[in-house]
């Protein structure tokens, strides 16, 4: 019996069940469309974070109270740090203090993604243009003048279609007047870029955060090359301000954004990971489907299965048809669930943008095969073992 003989018999038994084949498929399907869409959304969600941190520039150090800390951050230790005799390599320094605030205007609401306080140079250091209007300057912040400049999210959602410029925005309960809009940056994952508002360091702190502490520091360095001297810089200066000597831990952190690029990309490969694990018991699921089924479909084809045996049909060509039959389900439902999820992830999900690998629809289509022949072989061998004797007196 040829091999076309062969599998001209299984696809003419699955067509004889065409919902039990649809729904046997559609097991297969559900998994490889599942591996292909999540696996694609964590590679999104990577690129998504190497496009953030690539933005900021490749020469930022972020410096930040360690835990359980008793010596905080202070506008005099940025102040420190921005001098070129003791921190030559330091380019330019932005203290940062955040706060909570809901946005209002004219009865339209909002909880503001982040409120920063800090001093002019931030825009550059971070790399955050400003879109329309203009930065507030140096003499606000020594003024404490209640103005503020505003992401794209925020204008959006309060002022609606209305130019925000020159208005009153209302920051727990205490006006602001906007002068700048920010240049869009676009969302990363649940992180909103353009959901901030800015104001001067000074005016944060007197009516929203309160005098105190810095919660970072960043630091920009005078290039790439010279990261990390700045980096042994910033570390002296602070270690002698707050009296940090011999092998005495200091009292806080500075990353860099390499290090801040190696730890999150680390967190969304873990993350990914996962994804692709819980789509993978998908696809298990599947695969026991189709084993269920095909033993469902050797018991009611028992006789003939004896008849095809006692005419002498050899034991291979009896189990090669459950073995092929097995296989084609799973060909067909990977064929469609690579479809579906490489159709599905053009769309954005949850704020992410998916990004498909070639190499994981070729893995998953190939794993779909792959647990066909290995699902299918059981009741294949089964069949191909039964007794011609008995499978014609099977009732």
């Amino acid at each position: 019996m040829s091999l076309w003989e062969i599998l001209r018999v299984a696809v003419r038994g699955l067509l004889a069940n065409k919902l039990r084949s649809v729904l046997t498929t559609m097991g297969i399907t559900i998994g490889v469309a599942a591996v292909i869409l999540l696996t694609a959304v964590g590679n999104g969600a990577s690129a998504a974070v190497e496009r953030s941190i690539a933005g900021l520039g490749t020469n930022l150090l972020t410096v930040s109270p360690a835990r359980g800390t008793a010596r905080p951050l202070t506008t005099l230790d940025a102040e420190a740090l921005a001098d070129k005799l003791i921190a030559p390599d330091v380019g330019a320094v932005a203290p940062i203090v955040t706060a909570q605030a809901t946005a209002t205007y004219r009865g339209v609401s909002q909880q503001v993604g982040q409120l920063i306080g800090t001093r002019p140079g931030y825009f550059e250091i971070t790399n955050s243009p400003i879109g329309s209007g203009a930065a507030f300057t140096e003499a606000d912040v020594t003024e404490a003048r209640k103005v503020v400049v505003i992401g794209q999210t925020v204008a959006q959602e309060v002022f609606g279609g209305t130019d925000p410029l020159g208005l009153s925005l209302q920051l727990n309960n205490i006006p602001f007047t906007v002068v700048g809009v920010l240049a869009p940056k676009g969302a990363t994952g649940l992180q909103n870029a353009d959901d901030t508002v800015i104001a001067p360091l000074s005016t944060t702190q007197y009516a929203l955060s309160g005098v105190g502490s810095l919660n970072q520091i960043v630091v920009q360095a005078s290039s790439a090359d010279t990261l990390s001297a700045a980096q042994a810089q910033v570390t002296a200066v602070l270690n002698q301000r707050h009296g940090i000597t011999g092998d005495a831990v200091s009292d806080f952190r500075i990353a860099n954004q390499q290090q801040l690029l190696t730890a999150r990309t680390q967190t969304t490969e873990t993350f990914t990971v996962l994804l692709a694990a819980v789509a993978a018991l998908s696809l298990l699921v599947g695969g026991i489907g189709i084993t269920n089924i095909m033993l469902v479909t050797v018991t009611e084809r028992i006789r003939e299965i004896g008849i095809r045996k006692a005419i002498g049909a050899p034991r291979l060509a009896i189990s090669g048809q459950f073995v092929i039959e097995a296989t084609v389900l799973s060909m067909v439902g990977g064929g469609l669930g690579a479809l579906i999820g490489v159709l599905a992830a053009q769309f954005t999900i949850a704020g992410i943008q998916p990004v498909v690998q070639p190499s994981a629809v070729a893995l998953a289509f190939g794993v779909s095969v792959l647990i066909g022949l290995f699902f299918g072989s059981y009741p294949a061998a089964r069949a191909a073992r039964l007794r011609p004797i008995e499978a014609l007196r099977h009732e």
